[in-house]
């Protein structure tokens, strides 16, 4: 590769970032419905030409930053479960408890929704009028869930996760591409294991949204405490044990 070649590659991808970054702050100040790519050409003082080169269509663009945005929380939460503390304080090379990495992954999308309101409204509230996501948003689309799933697994595979006390009636409540997807239904008595991981998933974003929306606004007087409690009572209600973490 020539120093010329190198330069235009720098070039374009300093570009590229510039028109995520206008296009993020059209985000916040309009909706992604409202998302223009004219709009973000005048940001940028280019004429809309350019940026066709680099993004052919507005729902091109709302595609790079959905992949981005969940790119970001999924990375998040990942690096929020690798910093729980092991279990054994006697082995730090040990990982720590499932539902130990569960909460601090938790709370690592929060914070990530905290400083980001409008990738989260983006990806996580309502649907954008007219946009059909590609296939390329499933693999970032699931990285968080694929995640927490894990944990779940670990945690019913060494024998953390205890069985419930009043299992979901069959038959299952989810569709079969899902179960497929986690390899089946698990035996008894945790054959409703998958439904009951997706109430994790709805009580971690659901409780996000609340507090992010102003929905909670005068009823909760803490609101780190409050959901550190609300991810405990997710985790619990599937089995999942989560030990005391230190305040956030």
């Amino acid at each position: 590769m020539t120093a010329s070649q190198t330069a235009r590659q720098l070039a374009r991808a300093e570009l590229t970032r510039a028109i995520k970054e206008a296009a993020t702050r059209q985000l916040a100040e309009t909706g992604a419905a409202a998302l223009s790519l004219r709009a973000v050409a005048r940001d940028l003082g280019l004429a809309s030409s350019a940026l066709y080169r680099y993004f052919p269509s507005r729902d091109a663009l709302l595609t790079a930053l959905i992949i981005d945005a969940f790119n970001a929380v999924g990375a998040a939460a990942e690096s929020g479960a690798a910093s729980a503390a092991p279990a054994d304080p006697g082995a730090p090379a040990a990982p720590a408890d499932p539902g130990a990495r569960w909460l601090a992954a938790c709370r690592a999308v929060r914070q990530w929704a905290l400083a980001h309101p409008h990738e989260f409204a983006l990806v996580y509230g309502s649907p954008v009028p007219g946009y059909q996501a590609p296939t390329d948003t499933v693999d970032p689309a699931t990285r968080v869930t694929r995640l927490m799933a894990g944990l779940v697994v670990e945690a019913h595979a060494s024998g953390l996760l205890r069985p419930p006390t009043r299992p979901l009636p069959g038959p299952r409540l989810v569709a079969q591409k899902v179960l497929d997807s986690a390899g089946g239904a698990p035996a008894e008595p945790y054959a409703d294991l998958v439904e009951r991981s997706l109430t994790l998933w709805i009580a971690l974003i659901g409780t996000i949204s609340f507090e992010l929306f102003g929905h909670l606004n005068g009823v909760i007087t803490d609101y780190p405490g409050y959901f550190d409690a609300a991810m405990t009572v997710a985790a619990e209600a599937i089995g999942l044990h989560v030990p005391p973490l230190p305040p956030a």
